[in-house]
């Protein structure tokens, strides 16, 4: 298994998900980097995301939807405050409209993303903290901790391909 800790804490509104990979940091730092790779892993395996913007550089933004079972389309925008590959990022996260424009009313999420090696393995750490304990209960109410861990149960696969130039 990928995922081998989850951890909410409401007090400090965080949710932190850990998972290993069979693989060097700098091999998992390419599905952050890649949009390519980045859409075959984010979000659950039901909701495929597709990245439409994806700038990875400190100020830079995404836009992605995932796509559910019956066509129905969620989307979402990232802003990202810090970049320093291979070994963590931070972006804003937050929920866009069907125009992808940023929903005011469900908030803002800070995320940080730290790579550490162990080994020949990474060791990687999404640490999702919200601006409230509403928004942080609605968003976990929403699936969001599943949701990580099947998303990231998918990132084993795309590593064991071969890394095309």
């Amino acid at each position: 298994m990928t995922v081998i800790s989850s951890v909410k804490n409401l007090e400090a509104l965080s949710l932190s998900v850990v998972a290993e990979f069979d693989a060097g940091v700098e091999r998992v730092w390419q599905i952050w980097e890649d949009p390519r790779q980045l859409e075959r892993w984010w979000g659950p395996p039901t909701w495929p995301a597709t990245f439409e913007k994806h700038d990875f550089v400190p100020g830079g933004e995404a836009s992605y939807y995932m796509t559910g079972p019956d066509g129905e389309k969620a989307r979402g925008w990232w802003r990202f405050v810090a970049i320093d590959a291979p070994h963590s990022l931070s972006f804003d996260d937050g929920f866009s409209d069907d125009n992808g424009e940023p929903v005011a009313e469900m908030g803002t999420i800070h995320g940080v993303v730290t790579l550490e090696p162990i080994g020949d393995r990474t060791r990687m750490t999404v640490l999702s903290t919200f601006e409230t304990e509403d928004q942080m209960e609605k968003i976990v109410a929403m699936g969001m901790e599943e949701g990580m861990k099947g998303a990231l149960g998918q990132v084993d696969a795309i590593l064991a391909e071969p890394v095309r130039a």
